[in-house]
């Protein structure tokens, strides 16, 4: 099962620092992760910049997360 880390601004919303997933596919894990977490919305997840394994993805949608993947939610970041 691949693991799924939460900033600490998610971790206000889920309890926890980091869970587990079935789901192989970034939206399936995403959408697994809003009916664990009430309090998390999945839109917001989408927006979120991902890194997977440590490589920030930046189209992440339909990539796949191996078993014993990371991925990690990250707030993105802008610049000026």
């Amino acid at each position: 099962m691949a693991i799924v880390i939460f900033s600490s601004e998610l971790q206000k919303l889920t309890g926890e620092a980091q869970t587990s997933t079935q789901a192989a596919i970034f939206k399936d894990i995403v959408q697994e992760l809003a009916l664990k977490y009430p309090r998390l919305d999945a839109e917001k997840l989408f927006d979120m910049a991902v890194a997977i394994d440590g490589v920030i993805v930046h189209t992440p949608f339909l990539e796949v997360i191996e078993p014993t993947g990371e991925l990690h939610f990250l707030h993105r970041i802008s610049g000026g």
